[in-house]
């Protein structure tokens, strides 16, 4: 029998040397290796591609032509190759539509149990809906008493004359003989003639019967065929005490009190993505876009008189005259002083100017025609003026001027709910109860507030739904499903997080989690999984879920593939690859693999170095003395949150030493981001940079004085343009290309640096404009990328690379990696400088020219930090990282350390979210939040060196800083 394994040979894309590795199948496989090693390109740009590929060629032709095609990776063969699915970290597009609950599937369950078993209330009373079923209307008929004359009457719907000879018609052709016309039951065959000009009441005549004991069977009989021709409302005509009265009884929900009936509920009333769920004002969106007054005036601390309102008029003259005239006589009304700060102006001229004056006139100073008295009229007020215009704007840049003035807010008419009242009224009850919260009530939640639940109390109340035994036998598949998916997302840590948490608010480690619960929710066996670092955002205390959600995937009869560097998710592995030795051109080699424990024990691994204990990440903090002296607020030297409430903090204030290194950890959802994040971040932004963005609830921010700006260094692609390289990222392109220029015979021939670019018309091949590949369309193959004929994939011109420096020409330049560019140009004082830090952040085997789509986010992010080292330090900046170990090799976390510590070194302030332990130990000072995620974090844990943490029983990080 041939060995389970997936047997791959000759594989060269990207960086790997021609290898030849066997992967267990359905095991739990860890590839690991330093940033650039080439575990991507094995894992996704191989055994994934040609997963899909080999998938996507077994379909017929006129199906291939609608799916995304892929290239062959470069390998020789793969064999034992199954179905691949990847689980990549990718940020999902900030659609408002998308939440947890659609993007898993629960919103659809949800759905349809909200629209089968849902108990209705009235929307404007509250009241509890009702609705009887046929044989609940037979009981009250029959009650009636004995000797009761009565009609079965099915009434239709008010219809024109020829509409009802129309009916007449089809009633005649069923065996119909009467019907209750206008009031008055009438034969058919004598029907009176109809006036074309009347609408037309028409009641059919289903039966004639007297209450007896033995009527029931007749009268069911005649109520089921009344529901055949109105399936919501049944009438009887009876004679008591000598008058005719019509009864009504309906089997849809109505309230008998005030009439209202409740059309009949389907799934698509309660999405908010179709007209019959969708709340009208908002869309379904939950929000509506509304002037905010800290957007009309973003500094207080500026005067009336020097132009506190930032308005949407500032560059029309005119208007901007106008308006100020209109303000300045609100002020003297008021008597609001134009020359003083905003925020001392009395509170009534406030209100006024955003609310306006409502019927009270104000005298404007303008003048009309001979009138010497000034006009006065009511002062409308800035928002209602900018909501007005915006409604009626037929302008976009109108429109986009005003929307800078506007942010979403809840929607005034659903309340952010995004349904319909009708759709909000329905509820489903639990016997799970917390006190103090909604989940308290007992006329249950509606589908908007269950989703506002977090995953650990949904899953909770979902268990302990309260159905009738009636509801049980269709309602009990839908609520296991639900279940079942909800478990799902608190098995890989996501308990913190609500159900309608937009999806684009998500962080990458977080959707990659989400999209993991609904593969073990789909139950396939016998699938390639791939994984991109699944732990991220995860503390350590969460990891082990993880792995067991990740052994439940492969017990289910899959091939888990991981590509991680996590130390727990290692050693639960069933077997691990390394790829190195080193990044780019040095690595692409398998330098060890095998179980856990052989991978420790081999000598030559890198990794195995770490999870024996024979390497360790060291760094060198600040002294401690000074770290505990300089957080002292009374002395200036601390950037400090006062009393943050945004989302689940509880009064948090916290205190981030200037100069120092500061590691802000917790479990995940424990309220980091939203301190970093939310408030401090986006009050810096606002601060230094008029942002847009409203800081997260707190009181007040100190210390601002003593930084001069803020950068955030993330991992996302360097630029926008798949033509961004490491070159034009840091600024070293640009002198290269000025050196191009001052060359002799590019004076001679008259070049400036513009003819040395390839992203611009002159000096570039404009065959292929540039890029050094031309992309052929092959329809229903998949399209090829062909190096260009004229340049042969050097992306300039012939002439342009006739101008050469030390006999290299632009293209040979860019295809230098940064150590040989370094040494290439070790006497520029403009180039070698850029380069250098390049190299001392680990990237010295990255090309110049290499395109930033094909850099590992890691790579991208340390090609930030050596932008910033390259700069000239003030030693008052603030740089803010989340999560920088993501995709680092403990080799490179220390390589890592090295640059944040210059940074620091230089007198900066260094503001980090992470979970990697080493990277915490390195730390000067810690905040750590907690205990838990959710409504269960919010609190600050501890604060100190991590000395102090480690030995501070109350941190959830500081028993696993003293392990």
């Amino acid at each position: 029998m041939p060995e389970d394994v997936i047997r791959v040979r000759g594989a060269r894309q990207h960086n790997l040397q021609n290898i030849d590795v066997d992967i267990p199948r359905h095991r739990l496989v860890v590839l690991t290796g330093v940033s650039g090693s080439g575990k991507s390109s094995l894992a996704f740009d191989t055994l994934f591609a040609e997963g899909q590929r080999r998938y996507v060629q077994s379909l017929s032709a006129y199906a291939r032509q609608f799916l995304g095609q892929m290239e062959k990776p470069d390998v020789d063969f793969i064999e034992g190759l199954s179905p691949a699915v990847a689980i990549e970290q990718v940020h999902s597009n900030p659609n408002p539509r998308s939440t947890i609950a659609t993007v898993t599937e629960i919103y659809d369950y949800l759905r349809v149990l909200y629209a089968v078993a849902g108990q209705p209330y009235d929307p404007s009373t509250g009241e509890r809906l009702h609705r009887s079923t046929p044989p609940e209307i037979a009981d009250k008929v029959l009650a009636l008493g004995e000797g009761t004359r009565l009609v079965v009457l099915s009434p239709q719907a008010a219809a024109s004359a020829a509409d009802t000879r129309t009916l007449f018609e089809k009633l005649k052709r069923q065996g119909f003989v009467r019907v209750r016309l206008n009031g008055t039951v009438v034969e058919l065959e004598e029907a009176p003639t109809l006036d074309d000009g009347q609408m037309q009441q028409v009641q059919v005549v289903i039966d004639r019967l007297v209450v007896r004991g033995d009527s029931r069977q007749r009268l069911m009989e005649a109520i089921e065929s009344a529901l055949h021709w109105n399936d919501r409302e049944v009438q009887f005509l009876v004679n008591l005490d000598g008058s005719e009265e019509v009864l009504s009884y309906t089997t849809a929900f109505a309230n008998p009190r005030t009439g209202y009936t409740l059309e009949r509920l389907t799934p698509q009333h309660f999405s908010f993505n179709t007209h019959l769920g969708a709340c009208p004002a908002c869309e379904g969106t939950g929000t509506t876009p509304t002037p905010d007054p800290t957007l009309l005036v973003p500094d207080e601390s500026v005067s009336l008189a020097k132009g506190a309102i930032k308005a949407w008029w500032a560059r029309h003259p005119k208007v901007k005259q106008i308006f100020n005239q209109g303000v300045e006589a609100l002020a003297r009304h008021y008597g609001a002083a134009m020359d003083v700060p905003f925020r001392d102006l009395p509170t009534d001229f406030k209100h006024a100017l955003f609310h306006g004056t409502g019927s009270e006139a104000i005298s404007t100073g303008w003048k009309k025609a001979d009138n010497k008295r000034s006009v006065a009229k009511p002062f409308e007020g800035l928002l209602p003026e900018i909501a007005r215009m915006y409604a009626s704007a037929e302008s976009d840049v109108l429109r986009a001027a005003l929307s800078r003035l506007m942010n979403p807010q809840p929607c005034a008419t659903c309340g952010g709910q995004r349904l319909r009242p009708e759709s909000l009224a329905v509820r489903l009850s639990s016997k799970f109860k917390i006190s103090g919260s909604k989940l308290e009530a007992d006329d249950g939640l509606n589908i908007h507030e269950f989703t506002g639940l977090q995953v650990r109390d949904a899953l909770q109340w979902m268990r302990e739904l309260e159905v009738t035994e009636q509801q049980k036998l269709y309602v009990g598949e839908l609520q296991r499903e639900v279940v079942k998916r909800i478990e799902f997302l608190e098995q890989v840590g996501l308990g913190y997080l609500a159900l309608n948490r937009e999806s684009g608010t998500l962080s990458g480690g977080e959707m990659q989690r989400i999209r993991l619960a609904s593969q073990i929710g789909a139950g396939l066996a016998g699938v390639l999984y791939v994984l991109d670092e699944p732990s991220i955002g995860l503390h350590p205390r969460d990891n082990e879920r993880l792995i067991r959600t990740l052994l439940r995937l492969r017990d289910l009869g899959n091939t888990v593939l991981v590509v991680e560097h996590d130390e727990a998710t290692m050693r639960a592995a069933d077997y691990i690859i390394e790829l190195g030795p080193g990044a780019g051109t040095h690595g692409g080699k398998i330098t060890a693999q095998g179980t856990p424990a052989e991978i420790a024990a081999n000598a030559a691994s890198i990794t195995g170095g770490f999870l024996s204990g024979r390497t360790r990440i060291e760094a060198k903090a600040l002294p401690e003395t000074l770290i505990t002296e300089s957080r002292e607020p009374t002395k200036g030297h601390s950037l400090t949150i006062h009393k943050a409430t945004a989302h689940n903090l509880r009064n948090v204030t916290a205190a981030f030493p200037l100069g120092a290194f500061t590691c802000v950890t917790g479990p995940s959802g424990s309220g980091k981001s939203t301190l970093v994040d939310d408030i401090l971040m986006r009050a810096l932004r606002r601060h230094f940079y008029d942002a847009k963005e409203i800081p997260g609830a707190h009181e007040k921010i100190t210390g601002l004085e003593h930084i001069d700006k803020v950068v955030v260094i993330d991992q996302s692609p360097i630029g926008r343009s798949p033509r961004s390289n490491p070159a034009t990222y840091t600024g070293a392109f640009g002198p290269i290309r000025d050196l191009f220029a001052q060359l002799p015979l590019a004076r001679m021939r008259g070049y400036d640096a513009g003819r040395f670019s390839f992203n611009t018309p002159g000096g570039r091949c404009e065959k292929c404009e540039g890029d050094g590949v031309i992309k052929i369309d092959m329809h229903f193959l998949a399209d090829v990328y062909v190096t260009c004929e004229s340049c042969k994939g050097k992306r300039y011109g012939a002439e342009t690379l006739e101008v050469t420096f030390k006999g290299k020409n632009i293209a040979e330049v860019l295809d230098m990696t940064v150590s040989e560019a370094l040494r290439f140009f070790d006497r520029s004082t403009t180039i070698s400088p850029k380069l250098r830090t390049l190299e001392e952040t680990g990237l010295g085997y990255i090309k110049l020219g290499q395109s930033g789509a094909t850099l590992s986010g890691g790579e991208a992010q340390r090609i930030k930090l050596s932008a910033e080292l390259a700069k000239r330090s003030t030693g008052r900046t603030l740089y803010v990282l989340d999560e920088p170990t993501t995709g680092l090799h403990s080799a490179d976390i220390q390589t890592l350390l090295g640059v944040l510590l210059r940074l620091r070194d230089a007198g900066n302030t260094l503001i980090v979210i992470e979970h990697h332990l080493d990277v915490i130990r390195s730390a000067d000072w810690i905040i750590d939040l907690g205990p838990g995620g959710g409504t269960e974090g919010g609190y600050v844990l501890a604060a100190g060196t991590p000395k102090q943490v480690a030995v501070n029983e109350a941190s959830v990080t500081g028993r696993f800083l003293r392990a």
